[in-house]
């Protein structure tokens, strides 16, 4: 089976825990407002079997240490979950640490086949990377162009499951900064018990000069990243739960 693969990071420190060799999947059904990846929302990228994606990480497996191993992360990386699934399988056979950054997007409680599909995907995946994009279902809406129904459904899933989880929020401000959003996130966190870790990720507008090689209009134009104070805010709200 082959995957359409945007790009690859071989010495990733901030999507899971140790060096980790990333993986940059092509395709994304959300258009956040912040996202700093527009060139992966279409198909495009270079396809790759899930063997010659193992071929190129495990060349960096005596980096990995005893944390350290592959994530996948996109776009949004289970749109192609087949392929997650087939590229697990084979790197769970060589012992490797298997992580997911997800929205959980894609997931559909009320249909038995993608129950079944994430269910196998659960299996041969270490850790999820949980991306709440926001907490109230309309803004996230205004936010993403997409309900957060399934990103929660998602989370609740992985709890059921047991998973490992680490919540991550982007914290933008006059948008996912209130104290308000910020603590209603942290009594929906409080209700999972796989939760390991909550993640701040300050909004930043790296990714403005993607959207002007694609000719596209960034849809944040002007907004500044949050304050250190209002991050450590968020950090004692959303991580310390105070």
């Amino acid at each position: 089976m082959s995957g359409h693969i945007h790009s690859f990071e071989s010495f990733g420190t901030v999507d899971g825990p140790g060096i980790r060799y990333v993986i940059f999947l092509q395709g994304c059904p959300l258009r956040c407002k912040y996202c700093h990846n527009p060139d992966t929302w279409g198909q495009g990228g270079t396809q790759y079997t899930a063997e010659e994606v193992v071929e190129k990480a495990l060349r960096y497996k005596n980096y990995f240490g005893d944390k350290g191993g592959v994530t996948v992360t996109g776009g949004e990386p289970l749109v192609q979950i087949d392929f997650v699934i087939e590229l697990f399988s084979l790197l769970k056979e060589k012992g490797i640490h298997t992580c997911v950054d997800t929205s959980g997007i894609t997931f559909n409680e009320a249909s038995a086949a993608s129950v079944e599909k994430h269910e196998k995907l659960l299996a041969l995946t270490d850790l999820f990377l949980l991306d709440i994009k926001h907490i109230d279902d309309s803004a996230c809406k205004e936010l993403t162009g997409q309900s957060n129904a399934n990103t929660l459904a998602f989370a609740r899933f992985l709890d059921a499951h047991k998973k490992p989880t680490w919540i991550r929020q982007v914290l933008v401000p006059g948008i996912t900064d209130s104290d308000e959003t910020l603590q209603k996130t942290r009594a929906f966190i409080d209700g999972l018990s796989c939760v390991e870790r909550v993640e701040v990720l300050p909004y930043h507008t790296m990714g403005t000069v993607k959207y002007e090689k694609l000719g596209l209009k960034y849809p944040l134009e002007g907004l500044e990243p949050p304050t250190k104070e209002r991050v450590l805010n968020a950090k004692r709200i959303l991580c310390e739960g105070r």
